[in-house]
């Protein structure tokens, strides 16, 4: 057969990048980015072009394994399903069903019902005990959306900004969805033929810093006292929009106050950054017609995470960068359902204290969702409610979560570890099943997913109206033994005697574009195919999803839908002062935190690198390189240690220690090191010279945590670096 060229969606982050992909005999052998769809201008990164290597390299799993007394063995899934299904049920006659808990990485991105099911079938046994990657990153962003109010017109079309504030994020790299992923580099690139200003904070010179008109190269953890800074500077100098603050926000005196020790000289010798900078920058925040702010995993790791949001939040509301009466609506929706939007706020609401209550640290039901860095210890502590069986859909937490000691620990000590993941990734090594699913080209799906990420952030989402479609491309290897995520959920639930309620939000909590849709699967009757999934997600969706089909390539669809004026009577605010945040901007004008660095004089911070998605990527030849995340520095730092590139370290914080390597880059600010997260390997499996090392042995789960999402100081971390002179080579691993 000759080879045939069919256009796709690459889902391996939320960028979805439209993509053609070349089949020879049913086996994917290219992907390429797609020219002829709209918006991402036939971009495509390393990882997507890879995705013929995920689907038929050797490191993908064909067959569901059973570990047993002399390893790991193949099992039919559906014996699998069996004996799953059988311990669960006597695991929940023993200590409830609070017992079993579930863990949704990014490998569930690709379908958009799969982790809607995953928690209906959770919940169809009468568990609460429901975690997401999304706990650790980036929950700041929900909880100061509750603290603030969200505007339900949301931003201007992103194309009319003259100005954008950057914080802690690297678009170029991460595609995050807080800043357009639709080939970001291009983004900047036409951002500054527009003359748009460009403002970046990081202690970086990253690809991104390197097109800002102002790069504030900070020292790690300020974000929240330079944007307190910019904040005084605008009230203080009268730049705020005085009519849009009076008309739609409450607080402005509360939070005048709150910022007036935050000066220009006091936040430029804290953060070590020109005051000059500091405030041109704000005077061009202020200044521009339409502008935005984006925070990234950077701040998101660092101590003050939701302050840092919250504070971006009453930026954009002093400077009123939000659409307007009659503007034409920027995100009108296409296969999420339509809505009417107002020149108005959703009030803000109560985020946190809901059931289940976790036993540890005080966290319970939150905006963000139950905190995964707590997971460990719910497992480990003794008593009534402790986890005894954990399913992980997607996700990899030997990798992800802090204090990667305690997880191992944790996943050890539990009476059952099921794992679905597409290769034995460190947390599959120690399951006592592991399901393989199907790719993403074996399967059908929708642009529904990034297109909802706007619920999560008010610079997220699409910037224009656009969806695509595509179906299976290719099937499965022959003789293998596959399937979908949501099959293994309609599986244990058709064994278990349950349902599974799906729900579908359309919003954060009570601000809601529309009430939440929910749909059940009951394993009695037909089992659905993928394509009736999607077509039941997308019910009521305001474009209709067979004419979505209609354009193999994507579409960017029609819409003369303006903001309509504010309803009559409606007199809700965006608050300008949460209580909860005033107190912590009190907290943090009172830290010094330079106390620690006589002992501990260097800062981690966390990176991404083009060609591996946190610890997606390792196992493909064509993306691994060398393996490695080194320890990068600054050469004058290297220097000053008598280190030269590629030398041995140890790595140590108040917490604990990692082996690794340097490496210069003169990009960094000195006194950091930058290395990414989701290398390394278990504790006894170490071997920093081809697997790197894991950065979540340096992170204690109670260190600088957040008394609502339970994340932990991740980033900014204080460490020494410490020369291994006497390192010695033993075979392919480096005893240190």
């Amino acid at each position: 057969m000759s080879a045939q060229v069919h256009p796709s969606i690459c889902r391996l982050c939320t960028a979805y990048c439209p993509i053609q992909v070349t089949v020879e005999n049913g086996r994917a052998t290219k992907v390429t980015g797609n020219p002829r769809a709209p918006l991402y201008g036939g971009y495509s990164c390393p990882k997507g072009r890879a995705l013929p290597e995920q689907h038929h390299g050797e490191q993908r799993l064909l067959h569901s394994l059973k570990r047993g007394p002399e390893g790991f063995g193949a099992i039919p899934s559906a014996q699998a399903m069996d004996e799953i299904a059988e311990r669960l049920n006597a695991i929940i006659a023993e200590h409830g069903p609070r017992s079993v808990a579930m863990y949704v990485g990014m490998g569930l991105v690709p379908f958009v019902a799969s982790t809607a099911i995953a928690a209906g079938w959770l919940n169809g046994i009468g568990s609460p005990m429901f975690f997401t990657a999304g706990s650790i990153d980036k929950p700041g962003i929900l909880i100061a959306l509750a603290h603030h109010g969200m505007w339900q017109a949301g931003q201007p079309h992103f194309d009319t900004a003259d100005a954008w504030l950057l914080v802690g994020i690297n678009p170029v790299i991460s595609k995050s969805p807080g800043f357009p992923g639709q080939n970001p580099g291009r983004v900047l690139k036409d951002m500054e033929k527009a003359q748009a200003k460009l403002i970046v904070i990081d202690p970086r010179v990253t690809e991104t810093a390197k097109r800002a008109h102002i790069h504030m190269q900070a020292r790690p953890g300020e974000d929240a006292a330079i944007l307190a800074g910019m904040i005084r500077i605008i009230l203080a100098e009268g730049l705020e929009d005085s009519e849009f603050v009076a008309a739609n926000t409450q607080g402005v005196a509360a939070l005048r106050e709150a910022v007036e020790p935050f000066t220009a000289d006091y936040v430029a010798r804290r953060a070590d950054i020109p005051e000059a900078d500091l405030v041109a920058a704000a005077h061009i925040f202020a200044g521009a017609r339409n502008a935005g702010v984006s925070c990234g995993t950077g701040p998101s790791f660092a101590t003050h995470s939701t302050l840092t949001e919250y504070l971006a939040l009453c930026l954009a509301s002093l400077c009123g960068h939000w659409a307007r009466e009659g503007d034409l609506l920027a995100k009108p929706n296409v296969l999420l359902p339509a809505y009417e939007a107002r020149a108005q706020p959703w009030a803000p609401f109560q985020a946190w204290g809901f059931e289940p209550r976790l036993r540890v640290r005080g966290l319970g039901g939150c905006a963000s969702g139950l905190s995964a860095a707590a997971l460990a210890d719910e497992i480990l502590l003794p008593g009534p409610g402790q986890v005894k069986a954990l399913i992980v859909a997607g996700g990899n937490p030997m990798m992800a979560w802090p204090d990667q000691n305690r997880a191992f620990a944790a996943l050890n000590a539990l009476d059952l570890l099921v794992t679905m993941d597409t290769e034995m990734t460190a947390t599959a090594e120690l399951s006592h099943y592991v399901i393989a699913p199907k790719l993403t080209l074996e399967t059908p799906m929708t642009t529904y997913m990034p297109e909802s990420v706007k619920y999560y952030g008010t610079t997220r989402g699409f910037p224009d109206p656009y969806a695509a479609y595509t179906p299976a491309l290719i099937k499965p290897p022959t003789d293998s033994d596959v399937m979908e995520d949501w099959e293994f959920f309609w599986g244990l639930a058709e064994r278990m005697g349950t349902r599974i309620d799906a729900t579908l939000r359309y919003g954060n909590g009570p601000q809601a574009e529309a009430p939440p849709m929910t749909f059940t699967l009951d394993p009695t009757g037909p089992k659905p195919t993928t394509d009736e999934l999607i077509e039941l997600s997308c019910r009521g969706s305001r474009i209709p999803l067979d004419r979505v089909k209609q354009y193999p390539d994507g579409q960017i669809f029609e819409s003369d839908q303006r903001v309509l004026p504010r309803a009559a009577g409606n007199d809700d605010r965006l608050e300008l002062a949460a209580r909860p945040m005033v107190e912590e901007l009190a907290e943090l004008l009172a830290e010094d935190s330079r106390a620690i660095e006589a002992d501990y004089p260097f800062r981690l911070l966390p990176r991404r690198t083009n060609n591996i998605l946190n610890s997606f990527g390792r196992r493909i030849g064509r993306l691994a390189g060398s393996g490695v995340n080194p320890a990068y520095m600054h050469p004058d730092d290297l220097t000053d240690l008598a280190l030269g590139e590629g030398d041995c370290v140890t790595i140590r914080s108040p917490h604990g220690e990692i082996q690794g390597t340097v490496a210069a880059e003169a990009n960094l600010r000195r006194g950091t090191i930058s290395m990414a997260h989701g290398f390394g390997a278990n504790p006894g499996s170490d071997d920093p010279l081809t697997l790197g090392a894991n950065t979540g042995r340096l992170i204690s789960v109670e260190d600088g945590y957040d008394p609502v999402t339970g994340l932990p100081r991740m980033g900014g971390i204080p460490v020494q670096i410490l020369p291994r002179q006497s390192a010695m080579l033993v075979g392919d691993v480096q005893t240190l």
